[in-house]
């Protein structure tokens, strides 16, 4: 069971929505500890349940649409105790969660980690205030979350 699973998604061919999906890829390459998993994918589906129930702390990494480009925010997420949701063609964090809850009994604590985009259009660069974000994200930020305590 892993102690942390890590789920960063989005469009890495859609300029800042890669965002996610890049730290996570990153992050593999940097964190080398059996106790973490970390997903790349390009949206999250129901198929993530599974390893979502597996982990005892599951942080959610993506972009968004704001009005302050590369401002991160971290939040904390939970489930409403309802019935599991119904999936068409994409999920959310709180969908997944839900599910876990609902299919496996687990009660992961979560966080969701987004940052503002500036620039969603069709390419592989990020903006600069997002890469600089994920500079930061990669680098310590990433560290700080895992290493703290339960909420």
């Amino acid at each position: 069971m892993p102690h942390t699973l890590i789920i960063g998604y989005g469009n890495p061919l859609r300029g800042d929505d890669g965002f996610g999906w890049r730290a996570a890829v990153r992050l593999r390459n940097l964190i080398h500890d059996a106790g973490i998993e970390i997903l790349a994918v390009h949206q999250l589906t129901p198929e993530l349940m599974e390893p979502v129930s597996r982990a005892r702390r599951v942080i959610f990494i993506d972009a968004a649409v704001g009005e302050d480009p590369g401002k991160m925010t971290v939040a904390a997420l939970g489930t409403t105790g309802g019935p599991a949701p119904v999936f068409t063609h994409f999920a959310t964090p709180a969908a997944l969660l839900e599910g876990a809850r609902s299919l496996y009994g687990a009660r992961p604590e979560a966080l969701l980690v987004t940052v503002a985009g500036l620039d969603f259009e069709i390419g592989e660069e990020l903006s600069e205030p997002v890469r600089l974000v994920l500079e930061s994200l990669v680098g310590t930020k990433i560290r700080e979350l895992i290493a703290a305590p339960p909420l």
